[in-house]
């Protein structure tokens, strides 16, 4: 029986692992490269992200957002402004509009542009073409393999249903049949002394090993954002009988609103008095008459510990108000504010990034280094074929 479940897992590992091998190269490829994608970009563009000389005071946000609107093309809104703690970093104003049915990523993004403004001086430092940038076209590639949202996202869900498979089919392989001090050596060290087949087999075995556990956390994380029935199924095991709450909306005045400018500036205010001791911060501008100003604090470089606000749009008043850490949030929703870091590894701060990145790495290698095994082992049943014919021929003889 156990023999059995071997050579279906071995199967499994083998065929699975042919047809999507190509596709997880791809994603662990570009995963890799955006593991650093805010340091490098700073690295790379810094009269973006930083401003030639702080001053005492910044301007408000209204008059901030105005300009930053006023240097878009014709007609186009801000919809989303990123703020730092950092007095020596820009603000980031955004717009965005998508076409997931479209079937390309130059007609998913109808338009993507980035606004980088020193708050001191109202000057706009860079106007970014968002669509353009390289990381947003590594990040689709690796989302949707530019193949835009209906087929890329389908795609890349499935080949990464496809890979958790593989993990937990190379593990079953990777356990040996017969233990013994020679095997458990095998399990876990590379022998460079051997010959370049064996290690190719063994930085397949060994490495697949250690890399397994953070792969499969990648691997859940992204089939959360993949299948939405399969998001709201865990959220809703883990929550329990704990009903969800409603999403926070503004009153509608009864009188007409004009007041939208100083509304901004209110927001903004609260905002930057909770960022002061805090590490970043993003306020989302309402999209409709009842919707609010939505802006998340967010405390380091690991997303998930964050206070969210709402505010009224038109009173500017919090009409919601959750810290990462409060004891009401159950148990489903708490795991699925993790979600991004524990995708990018940042939920264990630097020192995850890192093991991530590794294993991203493991993981573009996986698919070759397997070929590669396939390949040697396909040669090599043609010349046991002929030795068996020649041993027939000498019996018959």
């Amino acid at each position: 029986m156990k023999l059995k479940f071997r050579k279906i897992a071995y199967q499994l590992h083998l065929w699975l692992g042919l047809t999507s091998g190509l596709i997880v190269v791809i994603m662990a490829a570009t995963g890799c490269i955006l593991a650093f994608e805010e340091e490098l970009k700073q690295i790379i563009h810094p009269q973006r992200y930083f401003v030639e000389r702080t001053g005492k005071e910044k301007l408000p946000l209204s008059d901030l957002a105005a300009r930053a609107e006023k240097a878009l093309p014709e007609g186009l809104k801000i919809k989303r402004v990123q703020l730092s703690s950092d007095p020596s970093r820009t603000y980031v104003f955004r717009t965005l509009k998508m076409d997931n049915d479209a079937l390309t990523y130059w007609g998913t993004y109808l338009y993507y542009y980035r606004v980088y403004m020193d708050p001191y001086t109202g000057k706009v430092q860079e106007i970014e073409d968002a669509k353009k940038d390289f990381f947003e076209i590594v990040l689709d590639l690796h989302r949707r393999l530019l193949l835009g949202e209906k087929i890329g996202k389908t795609i890349t869900g499935y080949a990464t249903l496809i890979f958790a498979v593989i993990l937990f089919s190379g593990l079953v392989i990777w356990y040996p049949r017969k233990m013994s001090k020679s095997m458990l050596k095998g399990m876990f060290f590379i022998k460079t002394s051997a010959n370049w087949k064996r290690i190719n087999y063994d930085v397949h075995n060994v490495l697949g090993f250690y890399a397994v556990i953070p792969l499969l956390l990648i691997a859940y994380s992204a089939l959360i954002w993949n299948f939405e029935d399969v998001d709201k199924w865990v959220k809703k095991t883990l929550n329990g009988g704990v009903s969800t709450e409603q999403k926070a909306k503004s009153k509608l005045p009864s009188d007409e609103f004009t007041n939208q400018k100083n509304m901004l500036d209110i927001v903004g205010t609260q905002v930057i008095k909770e960022l002061s001791d805090k590490k970043s911060a993003l306020i989302n501008f309402p999209r409709t008459e009842e919707g609010t100003y939505y802006a998340e604090v967010t405390y380091d470089n690991r997303q998930y510990r964050n206070e969210q606000y709402n505010f009224d749009q038109y009173s500017g008043e919090i009409v919601k108000h959750q810290r990462y850490k409060d004891h009401n949030i159950p148990y489903g929703t708490a795991l699925r504010e993790r979600n991004y870091d524990l995708h990018t590894g940042s939920i264990l701060g630097i020192t995850g990034r890192i093991i991530y990145l590794l294993a991203g790495i493991i993981a573009a290698s996986l698919p070759i280094t397997g070929f590669i095994i396939y390949l040697n082992r396909k040669k090599k049943k043609p010349k046991k074929k002929k030795i068996h014919m020649k041993r027939l021929a000498g019996i018959k003889s």
